[in-house]
């Protein structure tokens, strides 16, 4: 099992940037990347759909031989991955807004966090929040129409500009020193970000620590490969290709499948 690959799926091609962190620490890993983006964005759809289809996306990375499988997409991890783990034996890392480092950090008590309206509403992201958020206030935006942008090449947009200027407004006001990003999508959005926010505002995503929580579950079920052998890397998507291989800068094929 070590020589299986590692499963990644997200709605769309947001956990991109969590394939990038992943590969860059265990580049040896083989890896399959699911974007199901004719499903894009799970963050607008109700909690059994957002359930649907990451039981949808996990059997067919099963399927597919993985030894290890990345929700990478905070919705789905948020509202599906309690129920993934109880029904599959195969071990799942998750991807949670990281409220918890930005919360014990703050110098101002003031958190800003952009998120889907799946993750924001999830029991699990309350629950996050009341343990580590209590002695902060936090400014929550649902990041609406951020997803449907990046997932038809418009990352760069004056209508991106527009709304990034419109939802971090308020965060600005008060006096935010650091920005929580609660989707795997908003990473592309850096750049933009720092130009628009004040440059002490720490901007935080999760990227590296997913994969560092792969290698340590890889290590602890003695499931790391080993072998110096170039990894073979696989992308899916049932959505436009160009945009995937765009984001990934033409280094990897991409397939069109229908999931």
């Amino acid at each position: 099992m070590s020589k299986a690959p590692i499963g990644i799926f997200d709605s769309g091609i947001g956990g991109t940037s969590i394939f990038k962190e992943v590969h860059a620490l265990l580049p040896q890993e083989h890896m399959i990347y699911l974007a199901d983006s004719k499903n894009a964005p799970y963050g607008i759809k109700s909690e059994t759909d957002i359930l649907n289809l990451s039981i949808k996306n996990t059997e067919l990375l099963i399927s597919k031989g993985c030894k290890l499988i990345i929700v990478a997409c905070n919705t789905a991890t948020t509202n599906a991955i309690s129920y993934l783990r109880s029904k599959y034996l195969i071990p799942f890392i998750g991807i949670e807004p990281a409220i918890k480092p930005a919360s014990l950090n703050s110098a101002t008590k003031n958190v800003g966090i952009l998120a889907t309206r799946g993750t924001l509403s999830s029991s699990l992201f309350h629950k996050t929040s009341d343990i580590y958020a209590k002695d902060v206030t936090v400014i929550e935006r649902v990041g609406e129409g951020i997803v449907e942008l990046i997932e038809t090449g418009k990352t760069n947009s004056p209508q991106m500009k527009a709304l990034l200027k419109e939802y971090l407004s308020p965060m600005i006001e008060a006096d935010i020193d650091y920005l929580v990003l609660g989707c795997t999508h908003y990473p592309y959005l850096i750049p933009i970000l720092k130009e628009m926010l004040p440059s002490h505002v720490k901007i935080i995503d999760s990227g590296l620590a997913v994969a560092k929580q792969t290698k340590a579950i890889l290590e602890g079920r003695n499931l790391l490969n080993t072998s110096v052998k170039e990894a073979n890397i696989q992308f899916f998507s049932n959505g436009d290709i160009a945009i995937l291989k765009d984001i990934l800068n033409n280094k990897y094929p991409v397939d069109y499948l229908d999931f």
